[in-house]
């Protein structure tokens, strides 16, 4: 039994102008050690996934289908229930580490509160294992640095602390929405790094949500592409990479500058992503599509096409190009 198994996930929310669909009739699953890679472009319903995951909607947010974590459906989770998960089993790194982190209080008693609550461990006890974790994503000094403020970190520690917090309770799956966000090239690597020897150390899933996919291919081992609030393509990470064959990933692959070939062109996807508030018929994807043709207007299904791989495209790449 896989670890998280979503099963026809829809997201909806309700505004003032109508609903707004975020995330359409997905489908994944993820076992324990393994990680998975979701990309695609702002807006295609990447973080609003792992909202619903955590049960962590905004309240005109609805929800639809399956999400099974151990066996456990989350969706139609208490608040209580999903309280004794969140942190505990399930632990989620956000985007931004200065607006995740309160600034009014010092990192020890953020971090110790999470073990204080999950654990039942003393604040002394708490605080010391919160300085192990520091210690374990290479902060210098963590004893004296704990008593700090957030705004006394830099953003490249600020993020290693938010990964330590994660982590503090050992978790089954983390969830990484853009955990290198705002950092120079250097600092990503070290915290990429980073999340590799500690998923391994702690034989987590995780789950990373990014729109780097340099850091995609040096850490995942399956992606799940998505785009206008469905997936398009997923498969093993390398073939997928080596050989796109939904016209949307070959897109996105084609505007990712290569430093191995000094002749290669980039290319840009013309045209802008969907108003899902007004999403468009068929294949969401179809009005920027260089090879979208009439059967594109009703949006074909997620099929297998090769080992460990499906797509939803009914004029892939290969049919198509010469």
């Amino acid at each position: 039994m896989a670890l998280l198994d979503i099963d026809n996930l829809s997201v909806t929310f309700d505004t003032d102008d109508g609903p707004v669909y975020a995330v359409s009739e997905l489908s994944l699953s993820i076992d324990r050690g393994q990680t998975l890679g979701i990309v695609g472009e702002s807006g295609s319903g990447k973080s609003q996934t792992a909202f619903a995951i955590m049960g962590l909607l905004a309240g005109n947010g609805r929800t639809a289908g399956s999400v099974r974590f151990d066996g456990q459906e989350l969706l139609t989770a208490s608040k209580k229930q999903m309280n004794a998960l969140r942190a505990h089993r399930i632990a989620m790194i956000f985007q931004d580490p200065m607006t995740s982190l309160n600034p009014y209080m010092r990192i020890s008693d953020q971090m110790a509160e999470v073990l204080t609550l999950h654990q039942g461990m003393s604040k002394r006890d708490a605080v010391a294992e919160a300085t192990h974790m520091l210690d374990a994503v290479r902060i210098p000094s963590a004893a004296e640095r704990i008593r700090l403020f957030p705004h006394e970190f830099s953003g490249g520690m600020r993020q290693r602390v938010m990964i330590a917090m994660s982590l503090l309770c050992k978790p089954d799956l983390l969830i990484a929405d853009e955990p290198t966000t705002a950092l120079d090239v250097t600092v990503q690597a070290q915290i990429m790094n980073l999340l590799a020897d500690l998923q391994r150390e702690f034989d987590m899933a995780t789950i990373l949500i990014t729109h780097d996919l340099g850091v995609v291919a040096g850490f995942c081992e399956r992606v799940t592409v998505m785009y206008g609030s469905r997936v398009m393509e997923e498969g093993p990470t390398d073939p997928l990479f080596a050989k796109p064959t939904h016209p949307y990933t070959l897109g996105l692959l084609g505007a990712v500058p290569r430093i191995d070939d000094e002749d290669a062109q980039m290319t840009a996807i013309v045209g802008n992503p969907p108003n899902m508030a007004d999403p468009p018929s068929g294949c969401p994807f179809h009005p920027r599509c260089d090879f979208a043709g009439d059967d594109c207007l009703t949006m074909p299904p997620l099929e297998p096409f090769a080992e460990g791989r499906a797509r939803a495209c009914r004029r892939p790449v290969e049919k198509i190009a010469p």
